[in-house]
């Protein structure tokens, strides 16, 4: 058992940590993209704010001035050395003018240019012509040339350019009179932008990191009160009573005040050792072996009885649904149980199940098993989820090769939404609001306890209001009379439609009179466990 809880302590803390990763990572993205984007929105509008300045001390309408000067008149080396100061000034890499051949856009010719005197890079001379860099550059010259837009923009951020990564502030200069002259260029180096990422990317590992750590200690605490804590307690009970076979001075129940299986488990714990203890006094007065016999079958059928819903109607409270169910064992103590409970204030859990074999050993199986299942199912999991849990937990100490059948459903109570998980049990019969019973043949899964590393399929079924639900053992179909003949599926879908109206109590106790009818008292070797639900709607 303590192999068990450690393994399914050890594995919700991995679902945990996976599911925070995740979600982490896609937060990280979202904020890494949007970071990302507004810084380069500031780059952006920068240097088209330092292209629009430089603009300003062009005198456009003598452009012509400026290419036939050679790069040396006065009005060029004035206005050349205004931009080269704007250059510095504002922290851009570069800022030139340039005339784009317009019959291909195959080269460009440098009028002005100047750089940053902190940059490594060199300029180019005045009348240099250099071929095009890429088909980016020729579609915004070809804009800005036919005017398609007044500017345009080239970010270079990505692995395998030439150069360092950098963004371009295209605008196309024209003079008075809206003839195009040559192009304007601001280009920034984004090492900023790089920096500034690299930083955020550090802030989110750590803020990532330090809330793994707070959340792994925080869900380890919670999962040692809620189940390790207890379970080691039952367990110095358990070895405590075997060795000293009497009652403690505090009952378990007084020391864990859960009210869940756990809870119920320990009150189960206390009725056995004190009926243990009243059956060792009263043992030395019984020399008859079948009365000591009966006696403990007898005590491990109140337990069994206990454990499993047994007080009706469940849910006097809700009119959204009513649930019934039996179990009827085949000796004083069997395999099969059934189980239902309120995930929420909107989900039912429904469980049946059939253990291997009969009698104490299957009833101790089929106790943990259903207190796997409750636990699991009220830590939010789906019920694939729930059934591979449960089946890893058991197969991790299985000693004794048992295993169980499961059928397992959560209704979602506002919408009639049933989402189910079968691991090889019986098809669950299905009524709809105004149809017949038919079996429903969902996706079967492997047996719990059979094979490690199993993953059960679901089936979804809408249930309209009046809809009806009914679950059951083999032992139904396969109960016997005198030559043994079965009382099938065939005769069970017929008893259930002669009477489809009736409520789940009433479903449940024509199905048990046709079963006694049909087996004449003949002797039965399989439990007979049922369970009807009826959805009425969100009310």
């Amino acid at each position: 058992m303590k192999k068990n809880k450690n393994s399914i302590v050890f594995k919700s803390l991995i679902g945990i940590i996976l599911v925070l990763v995740i979600f982490s990572t896609i937060v990280s993205i979202i904020g890494y993209n949007g970071f990302t984007d507004s810084l380069m929105e500031q780059y952006a509008d920068g240097s088209f704010r330092t292209a629009a300045a430089a603009e300003l001390y062009l005198d456009l309408d003598r452009f012509e001035d400026y290419v036939n000067s050679g790069g040396e008149t006065y009005e060029y080396r004035a206005a050349h050395d205004v931009i080269e100061a704007l250059c510095n000034s504002t922290g851009s890499t570069f800022i030139y003018v340039i005339i784009p051949d317009v019959t291909d856009y195959e080269h460009i010719t440098f009028i002005f240019s100047t750089i940053n005197h902190e940059s490594s890079y060199t300029c180019y001379d005045f009348g240099y012509v250099r071929k095009t860099t890429n088909n980016d550059y020729k579609n915004k010259y070809r804009n800005l040339y036919e005017n398609v837009s007044d500017k345009e923009m080239v970010i270079r951020d990505s692995a395998g350019i030439e150069t360092d990564r950098h963004i371009t502030a295209m605008k196309a200069l024209r003079d008075s009179s809206g003839e195009f002259k040559g192009i304007l260029c601001v280009q920034r180096q984004l090492t900023g932008l790089s920096e500034a990422r690299a930083r955020y990317l550090m802030k989110v590992t750590l803020a990532l990191v330090i809330t793994s750590i707070v959340v792994i200690i925080v869900q380890a605490l919670y999962l040692n009160y809620t189940i390790l804590r207890p379970f080691r307690k039952i367990e110095q009970e358990a070895d405590r009573f075997a060795s000293d076979n009497i009652k403690p001075e505090t009952p378990l129940s007084k020391q864990i005040r859960s009210r869940d299986e756990i809870g119920v488990l320990a009150s189960s714990i206390d009725a056995m050792e004190e009926q243990i203890v009243n059956y060792v006094d009263n043992l030395t007065k019984v020399t008859s072996e079948k009365e000591r016999l009966s006696t403990e079958l007898s005590l491990a059928s109140k337990i069994q009885a206990a454990m499993i819903p047994n007080t009706f109607p469940a849910f006097p409270n809700n009119k959204d649904f009513d649930v019934y169910a039996s179990m009827i064992p085949a000796r004083e103590v069997g395999g099969d149980f059934y189980d239902f409970f309120l995930i929420d204030n909107d989900h039912l859990c429904m469980v049946i199940a059939d253990v291997s074999g009969k009698g104490v050993p299957a009833a101790l199986f089929m106790m943990a098993t259903k207190i796997m299942l409750a636990n699991f199912a009220k830590m939010g999991k789906s019920p694939g989820e729930i059934l591979s849990a449960a089946n890893e937990a058991i197969c991790a100490n299985n000693k004794e090769e048992m295993f169980v059948t499961v059928w397992l459903g959560i209704i979602e109570l506002s919408t009639g939404r049933l989402v189910s998980a079968n691991a090889g049990h019986e098809y669950p019969i299905v009524k709809s609001a105004q149809g017949g019973y038919e079996i429903v043949k969902d996706k079967h899964g492997f047996v719990i306890g059979g094979l490690s590393g199993m993953v059960y399929k679901e089936h979804e079924t809408i249930l309209e209001p009046g809809a009806k639900l009914f679950l059951y053992t083999d032992g139904v179909p396969e109960a016997t009379d005198a030559s043994g003949k079965m009382f099938g599926l065939e005769r069970l879908i017929d008893t259930l439609n002669a009477a489809k109206d009736a409520a789940p109590d009433g479903i449940i106790e024509n199905v048990g009179k046709a079963v006694d009818e049909f087996v004449s008292g003949a002797e039965q070797f399989d439990d007979l466990t049922m369970l009807s639900f009826v959805y009425n709607g969100n009310t």
